[in-house]
């Protein structure tokens, strides 16, 4: 019981926390979309962006990947290939960020109901060996105890259906949210592609 009290509760923490974290990514893209493109220039847009947002971060990564292209090894890729890396490493980053918890979500919707069956099989078990030392089996010994016992498998499915379609829900938000970033990213990519011609 204990253990699956923790696993809900962490669960639950894992949610609410990833909603609030995709809800602020969203409001960055809806500002984004305001203010960086109509700025006069991407160093002005990258300043119109909230600092530490994810999209800030993005545009930053390009316009230093495109100032800083000198060095032995990274003069031999071109401009816009380096540039490119530098976006796709700021996108991979924020992509990481967002999978964080997920699997500990995946984790407890897979093993909550094995950890119910655990204590299901364990409360029956001393049940049974309880009614073998009072030497008594009537229906009214045996129905008590079991029923208890049954019910840690139903608290394992409570725990673990929670957990699976906050897991699914969050990752199609995910990619939602990743979608944003990706067209964020192309597009700025274009724009210093441009402004380095």
């Amino acid at each position: 019981l204990v253990i699956m009290v923790i696993m809900s509760m962490g669960s639950w923490y894992i949610i609410f926390t990833k909603l609030f974290e995709q809800r602020k990514l969203m409001k960055s893209a809806e500002a984004a979309a305001k203010t960086f493109w109509t700025a006069g220039s991407v160093k002005a847009g990258i300043g119109s962006l909230d600092e530490g947002s994810a999209f800030r971060f993005v545009a930053e990564s390009g316009v230093n990947a495109s100032e800083h292209h000198e060095g032995t090894l990274v003069e031999k890729i071109d401009l816009h290939t380096w540039v490119s890396m530098s976006v796709q490493r700021a996108m991979d980053n924020i992509n990481s960020r967002l999978q964080d918890g997920l699997a500990v979500l995946a984790t407890v919707g897979s093993t909550a109901p094995f950890v119910g069956l655990f204590g299901t099989v364990w409360g029956i078990y001393h049940a049974l060996t309880a009614i073998g030392i009072a030497g008594q089996a009537s229906i009214d010994k045996v129905a008590g105890p079991v029923g208890e016992a049954l019910i840690m498998t139903a608290f394992g499915l409570a725990v673990a259906v929670p957990a699976v379609m906050g897991y699914n829900w969050l990752i199609r938000r995910n990619k939602s949210v990743m979608e944003n970033i990706r067209a964020f990213s192309g597009d700025v990519h274009n724009v210093l592609r441009a402004v380095k011609k």
